[in-house]
């Protein structure tokens, strides 16, 4: 039920905006609230705190649904919730209970998720952000970049190096920091291939002082809170992937269905059926790896190697798909009056977003190996 509801939305509302969305790179403010009406922003926090509490799996499958109208709405919405769940985790009771349901009314138009800096990406525990201990206060300084939804977000969670004497990774803690605090600027917006109406932005902090009590869990917690969530996070960016790649084959077949050549439907050659097969196929097995991830999660049990997994089949199956969409539809593939070619561009971001293949492939590893 809930994926049919959102499937119609999305219909309705998402993919008829989303490509002058995307030429625009305007931020989808409306949609975006209408979606928090329907209880899209906080699917996996109690209903108590605002949030539907309908579970991974259910928000996997409304993600990618989301996304087969427009990345840009899904990746938005999958911070979100991000944050959202960050916050019920880690945050004190008085904390959930003044920014969860702002998350999840549309109050704030979206969460951010700030650990990436300047000089290191992937690796999350090199960060160089500091927040010094100052009476009741912590005194932020440091700059994040790559921010999605940085400018928009009502809430952002920040990452710092609050003991720098710690051995890499264990002196990092994590911190709720309010739009609007002083100290706390938005930088530069950045210029993006795809999902360009999701806003990317750098964040500064110039001695922003954050109130002792918006720490997350315990002092030194930062690293191990910013891994658990990036596991959930990565099932939300492979269903992401599933919808975008399935948007893009679901166009290719019907364009070939009607396209001619050489006296025939294209959808007549075997090298284009091939193609369709093999994108199915790999489609729903992907699919299927992110719907497990997801139940392990739903089920309380550990699912950081299905998560993992589940990133990088759905995300490199999803652009190879992409690219086999753009093949099929020949040079009008190339031109943006057809939308493959903004699928193309929208699922590159996705092998990049909550760790690159890259990195899937080392915690993969390590999972297996015990280490």
């Amino acid at each position: 039920m809930i994926r049919d509801m959102v499937r119609d939305f999305a219909e309705k509302h998402i993919r008829p905006v989303a490509a002058q969305l995307d030429e625009n790179k305007e931020f989808p403010h409306e949609n975006l609230k209408k979606m928090a009406d329907l209880g899209l922003m906080g699917m996996n926090v109690p209903v108590k705190y605002g949030g539907s509490e309908v579970g991974a799996v259910a928000y996997s499958l409304a993600v990618t649904e989301i996304a087969k109208a427009c990345a840009s709405h899904a990746v938005t919405t999958a911070v979100t919730n991000m944050v959202a769940e960050v916050i019920y985790e880690f945050a004190s009771d008085a904390l959930k209970e003044k920014h969860i349901p702002k998350l999840c009314n549309g109050h704030y138009p979206a969460g951010a998720f700030a650990i990436t800096e300047p000089h290191t990406g992937s690796d999350a525990a090199n960060i160089r952000a500091m927040a010094v201990v100052d009476g009741d206060s912590f005194v932020l300084n440091g700059r994040k970049s790559l921010i999605t939804s940085g400018e928009q977000a009502g809430v952002v969670v920040v990452w710092a190096v609050t003991d720098r004497t710690a051995r890499k990774g264990k002196g990092i803690s994590a911190f709720l920091v309010e739009q609007g605090t002083s100290g706390f600027v938005i930088g530069k917006a950045e210029t993006k291939m795809g999902h360009r109406a999701s806003s990317m932005h750098e964040l500064v902090f110039d001695n922003c002082r954050i109130p002792r009590e918006c720490l997350l869990g315990q002092e030194g917690d930062g690293f191990k809170i910013a891994m658990v969530e990036l596991d959930g996070g990565r099932i939300g960016i492979a269903s992401l992937a599933i919808g975008v790649g399935s948007a893009a084959i679901e166009y290719a077949t019907q364009y070939v269905k009607e396209r001619e050549a050489f006296g025939q439907k294209l959808s007549r050659f075997q090298a284009i059926q091939w193609m369709i097969a093999d994108s199915y196929t790999e489609l729903e097995a992907a699919q299927l790896l992110t719907l497990r991830a997801a139940s392990l999660k739903e089920s309380g049990q550990g699912f950081t190697k299905e998560a993992s997994m589940a990133k990088l089949l759905a995300t490199e199956t999803a652009k190879e798909v992409a690219l086999r969409s753009v093949q099929m539809l020949g040079g009008y593939g190339y031109t943006t009056e057809y939308p493959v070619e903004r699928y193309l561009r929208d699922i590159i971001g996705t092998t990049l977003y909550e760790g690159t293949s890259e990195v899937q492939r080392i915690v993969i590893s390590r999972e297996i190996l015990g280490r």
